[in-house]
C-alpha cells in the first residue's frame, strides 16, 4: 500500500465501507458527564448522547491530539505506506485538521493534509474520492486534489429543532448573526466555506423536511450523485425523507454499475453533540 488515506470519525463512513477502501479512521472523543469515550465506542452511542443532551448532562467533544495522529501515521508507515493523504473535517469547526498538520511534520513518510471545509459524510465522500484515485494508481497529491474537488462540489444541509446546542458548543458562527435570539424558529442551515451558515428559517418541522427535500433535489440537478440522510433521534422523519428522495432522484442514482441507494443512518456522537436530538441532515455529493 504505497499511498494510504486517513480520515476522522466525523466523516461518518460505515466501518465496512472504510475497510473496503483501505481508509484508516481516527476517532474524535466525546465527553459525557465525566466520562471520555472514543466516537463509535459502546459508551458514546447516539442513543446515550441524545439521552444526555435531553437531561442537560454536560457534553463536550475533543479532537485527536497531534501525538495520536502521529501514531496513526507511524503505524501506516510500518505497514508499508510510502505516502499518506489525511482528509478531515473543516478546520474552522474543529482542531482535528491542525492536529493532522502538526503530526505531518513529524511523520516518517510524507503526509498531504486536506481540510475538506465540510463536515459529516461530505468529508467521508471526499476521503472516498481520494481512495479511488489511490486505487487507480494515483499519487498522494492527485488523491488530495480529488478529495478537495469532491468536497467543494458537495452540499451539506441540515435542520435542527433548536439552535441552542450549536450556540452552546460555539459552532453557530454566521447563523447567530441572522437568527439572533429567535431560537423558536426551525432553522435550515448549511456548511458554507467551512462554517455553519444560515439557509432559511421555517415555522414547522414538517415544512423544514419539505424544504430539505426541495433544496437537495435542486443541488443534485442533472448530475450523478451520492446522497446521505442522517438524523439524531429522528429515525421516522429521516426514513420519510429517504423515500421521497429515492423517488425524485432515481435518475441521479442510476449509474453504469447499477443503481446506488441513499445512505441513511444516525449521526455520530461528536457531531450530534453540537446539533441535538431531532436533527435531520442531507448530503448531496456529485460524482466528478
Amino acid at each position: 500500500m504505497p499511498v494510504v488515506v486517513v480520515t476522522d470519525s466525523t466523516a461518518s463512513l460505515p466501518p465496512e465501507v472504510a475497510a473496503e477502501h483501505g481508509i484508516i479512521v481516527v476517532p474524535l472523543q466525546v465527553v459525557i458527564g465525566a466520562e471520555v469515550h472514543d466516537e463509535g465506542s459502546p459508551g458514546a452511542t447516539p442513543e446515550r448522547l441524545a439521552e444526555a443532551l435531553r437531561a442537560w448532562t454536560p457534553v463536550s467533544t475533543s479532537r485527536p491530539s497531534p501525538s495520536a495522529m502521529l501514531a496513526v501515521y507511524e503505524e501506516a508507515a510500518r505497514e508499508g505506506a510510502t505516502e499518506i493523504v489525511s482528509v478531515h473535517l473543516s478546520g474552522d469547526m474543529s482542531g482535528t485538521f491542525e492536529s493532522a498538520q502538526l503530526a505531518a511534520k513529524e511523520s516518517p513518510v510524507p503526509v498531504v493534509t486536506v481540510d475538506s471545509r465540510q463536515v459529516g459524510v461530505a468529508t467521508g465522500y471526499a476521503a472516498l474520492a481520494a481512495a479511488e484515485v489511490v486505487a487507480a494508481g494515483g499519487t498522494a497529491e492527485e488523491a488530495a486534489e480529488a478529495a478537495r474537488a469532491r468536497a467543494a462540489a458537495s452540499s451539506s444541509l441540515f435542520y435542527v429543532d433548536t439552535l441552542e446546542y450549536l450556540r452552546r458548543g460555539g459552532r453557530i458562527g454566521a447563523a447567530a448573526a441572522l437568527f439572533g435570539g429567535a431560537l423558536a424558529v426551525k432553522p435550515l442551515l448549511q456548511i458554507a466555506d467551512g462554517k455553519v451558515a444560515s439557509l432559511e428559517r421555517v415555522r414547522t418541522s414538517a415544512r423544514a423536511l419539505g424544504r430539505l427535500e426541495e433544496i437537495a433535489v435542486a443541488a443534485a440537478g442533472e448530475a450523478q450523485v451520492d446522497v446521505w440522510v442522517g438524523h439524531l433521534a429522528n429515525a421516522e422523519r429521516a426514513a420519510q425523507l429517504v423515500e421521497r428522495l429515492r423517488g425524485r432522484l432515481a435518475p441521479n442514482l442510476a449509474g453504469p454499475d447499477g443503481d446506488r441507494d441513499i445512505w441513511c443512518g444516525e449521526l455520530g456522537a461528536v457531531l450530534g453533540a453540537h446539533v441535538g436530538p431531532g436533527m435531520i441532515a442531507v448530503c448531496v455529493a456529485p460524482r466528478l
